[in-house]
């Protein structure tokens, strides 16, 4: 686009599309595999300004498409999204231990330790310590 008319009269002013040119990118843009970027480019135009125009068609579409089919009780629910319960399994309570049993070994010597599973934070500070 030449833009050195614009140049010389001062103040720049904000450019009108027509809405056939804006119906023209927006049908581009809605093709398979062109980028609306890469349209913007070759048509001289904001990248952020052709993504806004394709937003506004989409929205006037659905509105149109809502305007015009009057919703069948049947439609409705079928468009509505629903949450469906699943049921869930109760989880396994997990397998109690009736004892904590500790091996150590050192040299040629092995001890066993057998504690109860109901004082493990007591076996735990033994560990402590017997690892200082």
């Amino acid at each position: 686009m030449d833009t050195s008319a614009v140049r010389g009269q001062g103040r720049r002013r904000r450019r009108i599309h027509s809405a056939e040119f804006k119906a023209h990118i927006v049908a581009t843009c809605c093709q398979p595999g062109v980028s609306s970027a890469a349209v913007a480019l070759a048509n001289g135009i904001n990248a952020n300004l052709v993504r806004r125009w394709v937003k506004e068609a989409e929205v006037s579409t659905e509105m149109d498409s809502a305007a015009k089919a009057p919703e069948t009780p049947m439609q409705a629910k079928a468009a509505t999204p629903k949450f469906l319960p699943v049921p869930m399994p109760t989880p396994a309570a997990p397998p109690v231990a009736a004892d904590i049993r500790i091996e150590l070994q050192r040299g040629a010597t092995a001890v066993t330790v057998t504690w109860p599973a109901s004082a493990a934070g007591e076996c735990a500070a033994w560990m402590r310590e017997l690892l200082r």
